[in-house]
């Protein structure tokens, strides 16, 4: 089975599992209450880091660098602004996860890892073909 249809199908069926069992501990009320809060919270938090990354991009483009890392960032900030937003504790837990830097480092820095060691291999030389033409050859241009 696709990953992206597995993930369809348990993300829903962690967070009804997850809506149950702390609503029979603390309430439906106070359980309704604190995804809102939760919701509220990561949307103001997303927004301030957001406008931290747009600062810091802007200031590698001023010194005329690239901001991937930024940009990135900016992704990982934008998703889990919508993590945030869906209601669910599982989705709320992922999306505190991605919008703190301090982690957003770590798992960049993880998932980092995978793609450096393949793309990293440089060759001292540019691979290619040639062909010898002759002063007088009819090919020559």
């Amino acid at each position: 089975m696709n990953s992206v249809l597995i993930t369809i199908i348990l993300v829903p069926i962690v967070e009804i599992y997850l809506f149950i069992k702390i609503g029979g501990e603390i309430g439906a009320l106070n359980t309704i209450f604190l995804i809102f809060i939760t919701a509220i919270i990561g949307i103001i938090y997303a927004r301030y880091e957001g406008l931290n990354t747009l600062r810091s991009g802007f200031s590698q483009l001023i010194k005329n660098e690239t901001p991937a890392f930024e940009i990135i960032s900016g992704a990982a900030i934008a998703f889990a602004a919508v993590l945030l937003i869906v209601p669910g504790f599982l989705t709320d837990i992922l999306g505190f996860i991605l919008i703190f830097p301090i982690t957003r480092k770590i798992l960049f820095k993880k998932f980092s890892k995978k793609f450096n060691d393949d793309t990293k291999i440089k060759k001292p030389y540019i691979e290619g073909e040639f062909e010898d033409l002759e002063e007088d050859d009819e090919r020559k241009l």
